[in-house]
Parts: structure tokens; C-alpha cells; sequence
């Protein structure tokens, strides 16, 4: 009589998530889909080819950029000294 009692306390009817987490079958496996989907997107987002095929023809457009530069100051300075000598030449 006594192990009968104890035996009707326990719920069989109970699903493993329920018994584990609280939560129903049906909640467990629609939050489990949410966050592998969040996952999935959030891992294309950060580190997809796209973005890193963005990344990587942006560096390489900063350093053309970056020796354009260069190169036009060195070719404005080149201008200049022939501007002022032109000016020099053209007072006398």
C-alpha cells in the first residue's frame, strides 16, 4: 500500500522537456527552431563570403586610394616648383 502511494504522485504522462526544462513539446522545439535561425542569420551576416568579399576588395581599395595620394602629392610638389620657377623666369 504504501509504494502505491508514492506511485501516485509521479506524473508519467509528463513529456522529457517537461520534466527537464518546463517546457511543453510543441514550446521546446519552436524556440529551439527561433534561436538556430537567429544563428544561421547571424552567422552569414557576420562572417558570410559576401560580407567578407566586401571586406576584403574595401581594404584593398584604402591602400589604391592611399597610394593615389601619395602619388598626387608628389606630382602637385613637382607642379608647383615648376609653376614658381616658370614665375621666376617670367618676372626677369
Amino acid at each position: 500500500m504504501r509504494d502505491e502511494e508514492l506511485y501516485e504522485g509521479i506524473d508519467v504522462s509528463e513529456s522529457i522537456t517537461q520534466k527537464h526544462l518546463g517546457l511543453s513539446l510543441t514550446k521546446f522545439f519552436f524556440l529551439f527552431t527561433i534561436v538556430v535561425v537567429l544563428g544561421i542569420y547571424l552567422g552569414i551576416f557576420l562572417y558570410g563570403t559576401s560580407s567578407l568579399e566586401i571586406l576584403f576588395g574595401l581594404q584593398d581599395y584604402e591602400v589604391y586610394l592611399q597610394d593615389e595620394v601619395s602619388r598626387l602629392k608628389l606630382e602637385n610638389a613637382d607642379l608647383q616648383r615648376e609653376y614658381f620657377e616658370l614665375k621666376e623666369i617670367s618676372a626677369q
